[in-house]
């Protein structure tokens, strides 16, 4: 039997991190493995315990959420992705927890089983965005990317979760190593398709395709399929 998944809950409210957990702990292959109140004590369980998810509140005393995924994913040492789950549904939350570096945003409306798939998913080394929120993300590169045509704005920066720069505009996409499938792949990620939509589309098997979006996030440097959308947004690759 693989090992379980370890998680690091990490709310201000015992409440709600005792409902997480009864929720987490009803399955076989997720283990909570502590808890944390405040952002500085996440950071001291996140290197003590080693967590291999953390969900992370964001509005919390003595550092709040997001600074505390910036720290967490910034250190060399830490291992964990971090999910953060807040209850405001708002988009400076959530483009500012995926600029942190967060792999995932969940709302603490979701169902029981929303809160186990997302665990899964990042544990999985995936990104957790729903279809919604992730055209959310889309649309808001994409007008950044019109207002750079437009000379509205620099067309390099870091992309979220401090990846690198994006190169200069008007970059071909093989620059990057990127084969020609691979560069059909990551257009379609833009387009918020799934895995299995990707394989549709290109009548290919959908474990082909995890292999074509495993090669494009080696090659861009980005740690998820959000962070490589923002990429290929801001690198002017779609």
């Amino acid at each position: 039997m693989p090992e379980p998944t370890r998680v690091l809950l990490v709310d201000d409210h015992a409440m709600m991190r005792a409902g997480f957990r009864a929720i987490l702990d009803s399955v076989s292959d997720i283990e909570v493995v502590g808890e944390a109140s405040t952002g500085r004590e996440a950071l001291e369980r996140t290197a003590a315990l080693r967590p291999d998810v953390v969900c992370m509140d964001v509005q919390m005393p003595d550092m709040d959420g997001l600074e505390a995924t910036r720290r967490i994913v910034a250190d060399p040492e830490a291992t964990a992705s971090v999910v953060v789950v807040t209850t405001f549904d708002r988009d400076d939350y959530l483009f500012a927890a995926l600029a942190a570096g967060a792999s995932g945003f969940l709302l603490k409306n979701a169902g029981p089983e929303q809160l186990i798939a997302a665990v899964r998913l990042i544990a999985g080394g995936d990104a957790l965005l729903s279809p919604e929120v992730t055209r959310r993300v889309i649309a808001r590169f994409a007008t950044e990317h019109a207002a750079a045509d437009a000379g509205d704005l620099p067309t390099t920066g870091p992309v979220a979760g401090g990846a690198a720069s994006a190169p200069a505009p008007a970059q071909e996409p093989n620059r990057f190593g990127l084969t020609d499938r691979e560069d059909e792949v990551l257009r379609l990620m833009a387009e918020a398709l799934s895995n299995a939509e990707i394989a549709e589309r290109l009548f290919i098997g959908e474990s082909t395709v995890k292999t074509h979006v495993s090669n494009v996030l080696l090659k861009l440097g980005a740690r998820d399929r959000v962070q490589a959308i923002v990429y290929a947004y801001r690198a002017r690759l779609v």
